[in-house]
């Protein structure tokens, strides 16, 4: 617990938390716009100018999107979070101290892990509290009630908590194996945001070059899509079930956090 509070320690007192938190809440207020805009169109009746339709347009279906709104950017704003823990140890040439006066390094990484969890709990939170108050006030003006008695909103929820935490835990696995900060930043945020995109754009190909379309479900080994998977409600015959995102994005965690592990305690630390 020490290690994890002096991880906290090291996040709470620098001012880069505090641009990615302002980047998180302004991506929070977008996407919420556009979700609000999608909700009003679908409940009203004009599902297939949006193309969505099935258990898609329940008011349900759409209070889950709604209260998850941001979750596509806020992700990768934690996953940065996670990378800059570990990166910051050697941009700032902190490693060698820290792992003389920790010499098991394993319980630094594990403690990293741990407190990256925490920040994407605390993320997710104020994220969440945030999606609540707003969601539950349109939906309430819009007379579709709040439907947060609904189970396919709270699974939402849940497994939007899942998802921060396991991203933040994503970012450490990446900081392990690629320590230049900006290298790893960088990368990282093109993978998320271009890679996202390519992959989808190759599993429609190959769905056309192979004349089916189930392929275009594989698309969830991405972990981007699997987060957005995971807190669907509704999918459309070229979706997978919500499990499966769930159960691709806890691979992730366990082979970044075995990986981030293994590597930090074979590296030279000088």
């Amino acid at each position: 617990m020490n290690l994890v509070r002096a991880e906290l320690l090291k996040i709470r007192t620098t001012s880069t938390w505090w641009w990615l938190a302002i980047g998180a809440f302004v991506s929070i207020v977008l996407a919420f716009a556009f979700n609000a805009w999608v909700a009003s169109t679908v409940l009203g009746g004009d599902a297939d100018t949006v193309g969505l339709g099935g258990e898609q347009s329940t008011p349900a279906a759409q209070a889950a999107n709604i209260y998850t709104s941001g979750q596509y950017l806020g992700l990768m704003f934690v996953m940065l979070i996670g990378i800059l823990m570990v990166t910051n140890e050697f941009f700032h040439q902190t490693a060698t101290t820290t792992f003389l006066a920790t010499p098991r390094r394993t319980s630094v990484i594990i403690g990293k892990l741990v407190a990256a969890s925490l920040l994407g709990f605390f993320f997710w939170l104020a994220t969440t509290v945030i999606d609540l108050v707003a969601g539950a006030a349109f939906l309430t003006i819009t007379d579709h009630g709040t439907q947060l008695g609904e189970w396919p909103v709270q699974r939402a929820l849940l497994f939007n908590l899942l998802a921060y935490a396991i991203w933040t835990i994503l970012g450490v696995g990446i900081g392990t194996l690629i320590t230049n900060q900006l290298g790893a930043v960088i990368t990282a945020a093109v993978l998320y945001l271009i890679g996202t995109q390519v992959v989808g754009l190759l599993f429609l190909l190959l769905s056309s070059l192979l004349d089916t379309q189930a392929v275009v479900k594989w698309q969830v080994i991405w972990p981007a899509v699997a987060s957005q998977v995971m807190i669907s409600e509704g999918q459309s015959p070229l979706t997978p079930a919500w499990w499966v995102g769930a159960l691709v994005l806890a691979g992730y965690a366990l082979v970044s956090g075995v990986a981030g592990v293994l590597i930090t305690r074979r590296r030279d630390i000088s």
